[in-house]
């Protein structure tokens, strides 16, 4: 006896698309699309089963949709095939169309509203991050992004939301990403107001700035989220960036986001996934500012280090210096003004650190703190990695003079990245605790209040 039907909306779907009892046909067109995925060998029994509960990976669905949106001739979202939860991020995928880009978003600003502060259930996956860059280099420009909806947006629209970017840039550079309300307010505002934009009535001009805005905004949560740990919330957001990026025509915008996922990377120890991120990122870049250049070739250079690259990672400094020398008449776009010599000046000092090289890093650490007095977060970043290098060198007072400075600028930041910093700095020192001065930091640093 047959089991039966548990996902009603999947079979609604084959139903209207004439594969109502053409389930064979069906699994043909999709071992069609996924034809470059050598494992795809699906049948009749496959839909089968999906029918009856058994979930296929996201990519799958992916494929699925897309087939079912050609045959319906609309388009078909992830989560009216029936087998995402409303709670569930599914896998990273890079969306193959603007409107898959659209339902990802839809789908993961919904579930971070509802779970802001809990860890998703995935972790970072190198992967699909290295995927993603081969789909934002080499995938073919949209030939139109121009869409008819319910309301109609403007470019004045269009410019309050790259206002409000600002505004939450500011203010996680000021106090970190801990604050899961923080994040919840800016999730809640893109479900609530940019989602519906982007399903809206907009002209080819107006919606590519539309998606320049909403990758910048996505691009953002991304960067907030790695800050707070939330590894996996943050990689959906990156690459959903990536997408939107892509259908607003910026590269220079899609390479910044690609280095971020490359920092990101070396932050968790994939140090070879990194290097080849941020090479697709410096390739897809082209010709760019020379500002844009200078933050790439730094974040190359920390790849290398952490990979034991001693020539490649020096190379790669070397171009970001050239590159930073030359930001006075070609400065980039706004989002990289950021970057300055202080902050070649802490990727030097890690790179250089991570080769052991600790003399040349150290170097470093007084431009490394030459920081806007805005940069509370990165100049507390920059003052653990001189403690570190200190320590691992060899000079423990130099290490407690720039912990103690450390212990002063972290508290009521809200970083997981300078919480990890410090329990980096509290290993390395902790077996000279005899040491007064040592023990004397390790209880400054003991005493922090937890920013996560």
């Amino acid at each position: 006896m047959a089991r039966p039907v548990t996902n009603a909306a999947f079979e609604g779907l084959l139903r209207a698309a004439g594969y109502g009892n053409a389930h064979a046909a069906f699994a043909r067109q999709l071992n069609h699309a996924g034809r470059n995925e050598g494992r795809w060998r699906y049948d009749a029994a496959s839909v089968y089963w999906w029918l009856r509960g058994r979930r296929p990976g996201e990519h799958v669905q992916v494929a699925m949709a897309e087939s079912l949106t050609r045959r319906l001739g609309r388009s078909v979202t992830l989560t009216e095939l029936g087998f995402v939860s409303a709670n569930s991020l599914g896998s990273c995928v890079y969306p193959a169309s603007v409107d898959s880009a659209i339902d990802s978003a839809e789908q993961v600003w919904t579930t971070l509203t509802k779970h802001t502060g809990e860890q998703a259930s995935s972790a970072f996956d190198s992967g699909r991050a290295l995927q993603a860059a081969l789909g934002w280099r080499y995938d073919l420009r949209d030939e139109t992004v121009s869409r008819n909806g319910r309301q109609t947006v403007s470019s004045t629209d269009v410019q309050s939301l790259h206002a409000l970017a600002d505004h939450f840039t500011d203010l996680d550079r000021r106090h970190g990403s801990g604050s899961p309300r923080t994040r919840s307010v800016m999730a809640d505002f893109l479900m609530r107001q940019v989602a519906p934009m982007l399903r809206g009535t907009y002209s080819d001009a107006v919606g590519r700035d539309l998606m320049r805005a909403a990758a910048t905004l996505a691009g953002q949560l991304a960067f907030m989220s790695y800050d707070a740990g939330e590894h996996a919330m943050a990689q959906h957001h990156a690459t959903l960036g990536l997408r939107l990026a892509k259908a607003a025509d910026d590269h220079l915008y899609g390479a910044h986001l690609l280095a971020n996922l490359a920092t990101q990377a070396v932050f968790l120890g994939h140090a070879r996934e990194a290097a080849r991120l941020v090479e697709a990122a410096i390739d897809g870049a082209g010709r760019a500012p020379a500002a844009v250049l200078a933050r790439l070739h730094a974040t190359a250079a920390t790849a290398y280090g952490q990979s034991g690259e001693r020539r490649a990672c020096q190379l790669a400094l070397a171009k970001a210096e050239r590159a930073l020398d030359r930001t006075g008449t070609d400065p980039g776009p706004r989002w990289v003004g950021y970057f300055s010599a202080a902050h070649l000046a802490g990727a030097a000092l890690r790179c250089l650190g991570d080769l052991h090289l600790y003399k040349q890093a150290l170097r470093h650490a007084p431009e490394a703190l030459t920081l806007d007095s805005q940069n509370f977060r990165t100049r507390a970043l920059h003052t653990a990695l001189s403690a570190m290098t200190h320590a691992r060198a060899g000079d423990t007072d130099g290490a407690c003079n720039w912990g103690r400075k450390l212990g002063q600028q972290a508290a009521g930041i809200q970083s997981a990245r300078v919480q990890q910093r410090v329990r980096e700095l509290t290993t390395i020192l902790r077996p000279q605790q005899a040491s007064p001065q040592v023990n004397e930091v390790l209880h400054t640093l003991a005493s922090m209040p937890a920013a996560i």
